[in-house]
């Protein structure tokens, strides 16, 4: 069977229509799906064009692209995958080898890749479609295949590269192709999205400055802190998005997450028809409690005058450890002495006693309490993978490293810490007054900030200092948490060397 047949039924699953950038009506990703249309019938009008377009999109709902991207931070010291849904629980006690790796990490991207390169070998051939409106088109796709690359070479390192889809199984098995060169291709197609999207803030559809933002995550990995600093810069100086004044906790939740101007990308949900996969955030962090933040990461929280617990002056209560903390510690976690109340009074428990003592409060609806199964078809929090506060953070980072602490890198953090809500100090001047200092500062702050949201492990490894992290934690059972140096890539999914006898294993597996 050729390839073109299966990528034609699964790009027509789920479609929703959808309309152009120029259009008035912005929020095409928030219609439910209509029902499928026959392959034959396909790719002659610009509907046809909009709803496969739609379709590429549908695959960022999958997996850790959507209600599940929080578990990455299990892969982290920021916290528990508790029922081992997804195996990280070995995975940070280097437990991981070609069998037991989670082949979503590898296949979710793919299957998206494909869908994209399904579009992308279609388009050209539709006549009724300008051309203008085609490189439109073409740069919402071309960003979202950039994005899920750049996820394999983190989690894999030299991957396969197709650029159109395979017709056969057998064009298909091909060998890896190096990292440098993936990444190129990356950038590449981040800058054609950067020059056809649009500088305008985000409803729903990918912007400037949702590219530009993975562009910079790019440039960071390969530690091109020039780059990384001037695109953030730009974002900054667009004027476009803010840190947002309406809640921190409120950024996670779907009626305040519309037009919010903080967020720059995310993927869309709506209930009831379109709600989140699987059993969804409310069932599986809210009533199972499958995410089970470290106390590691609850002691990394300052105190509300801005010091580190560990400071003399920080007013730290041990027989009162989580009062008057920095507030978004209460709005990421759930800490003993707190409580979800159900609509009767009663307190709302989880389905197994927390391991670690704490649960992820982080996109927790409270609105559709007590959560069961029954909430499954209204769980639709959209899933936020770029936000201005991160756009903050990548400048201070980025401007740090190429030039040391100045006046913008202490503003942008403070843009953050003081926000409505959270009221921070700014950031001390004179204690953080170096470049290695400030680094520092910097990274604990990306930390409190992002905390739950699938951005540690990546910050973890290209630091360098993901065993360093680790190994100073243990696990509920006692066991001491490691990473190896030949984790910094995972081992491919034994079925994809099967499948594909050109592929060679990662070193080490």
């Amino acid at each position: 069977m050729k390839f073109k047949n299966k990528y034609i039924a699964s790009a027509l699953l789920g479609i929703m229509v959808l309309t152009t950038h120029t259009s008035c009506d912005k929020d095409f990703l928030d219609k439910n799906p209509l029902n499928a249309i026959s392959g034959p019938t396909f790719w002659k009008t610009e509907t046809d064009v909009q709803m496969s377009l739609t379709a590429v999109y549908r695959t960022l709902q999958n997996n850790f692209y959507g209600a599940r991207k929080p578990f990455l931070d299990a892969y982290s010291d920021n916290a528990l995958d508790r029922h081992t849904f997804f195996g990280f629980g070995n995975y940070t006690i280097g437990v991981i080898n070609p069998s037991n790796v989670n082949a979503a990490l590898y296949n979710v991207p793919y299957s998206g890749i494909a869908q994209c390169n399904y579009f992308l070998d279609n388009i050209d051939g539709v006549a009724a479609v300008s051309q203008a409106s085609k490189d439109s088109y073409k740069a919402d796709v071309r960003f979202i295949r950039a994005m899920y690359y750049f996820d394999l070479v983190q989690f894999f390192g030299d991957v396969v590269v197709y650029k159109t889809a395979p017709k056969t199984a057998e064009e298909a098995k091909i060998a890896k192709t190096p990292k440098a060169d993936v990444l190129a291709f990356v950038v590449e197609e981040l800058d054609f999205a950067i020059s056809k999207l649009p500088a305008t803030s985000y409803s729903g559809r990918a912007v400037k400055a949702s590219a530009q933002m993975v562009k910079a995550r790019v440039r960071m990995y390969q530690q091109n802190w020039a780059d990384a600093a001037a695109i953030t810069k730009d974002i900054i100086d667009s004027g476009k998005f803010s840190i947002y004044q309406g809640g921190y906790a409120n950024l996670f939740l779907t009626t305040t997450q519309q037009n919010n101007p903080e967020i720059i990308f995310s993927t869309k949900f709506l209930a009831p028809n379109n709600p989140q996969g699987g059993e969804g955030m409310l069932v599986e962090l809210g009533w199972y409690g499958a995410i089970a933040p470290y106390r590691n990461l609850v002691d990394d929280y300052e105190m509300a005058n801005g010091k580190p617990i560990t400071e003399a002056g920080s007013g730290y209560d041990a027989a009162n450890p989580y009062e008057n903390r920095d507030p978004r510690l209460k709005m990421t976690i759930l800490v003993p002495g707190d409580s979800y109340k159900n609509p009767d009074g009663s307190t709302f428990a989880v389905t197994d006693p927390l391991l670690t003592g704490f649960n992820q409060k982080k996109y927790m609806d409270t609105s559709k309490l007590p959560w069961d199964r029954s909430k499954i078809t209204v769980t639709d929090m959209n899933v936020v993978h770029t936000r201005y506060a991160e756009v903050l953070l990548a400048y201070a980072e980025a401007k740090n490293e190429v030039s040391g602490p100045d006046a913008t890198i202490y503003d942008a953090l403070d843009k953050i810490r003081t926000r409505t809500g959270v009221n921070l100090p700014p950031v001390d001047r004179t204690k953080y007054n170096s470049k290695d200092l400030l680094r520092e500062f910097i990274r604990h702050e990306r930390r409190i900030e992002l905390a739950l949201e699938g951005h540690r492990y990546f910050d973890l490894k290209r630091w360098g200092v993901m065993a360093a992290k680790l190994s100073t934690l243990k696990n509920p059972a006692g066991v001491t948490l490691s990473f190896g140096e030949k984790n910094n890539v995972l081992p491919f999914p034994q079925n994809e060397l099967d499948r594909n006898k050109s592929l060679v294993q990662n070193a080490g597996y």
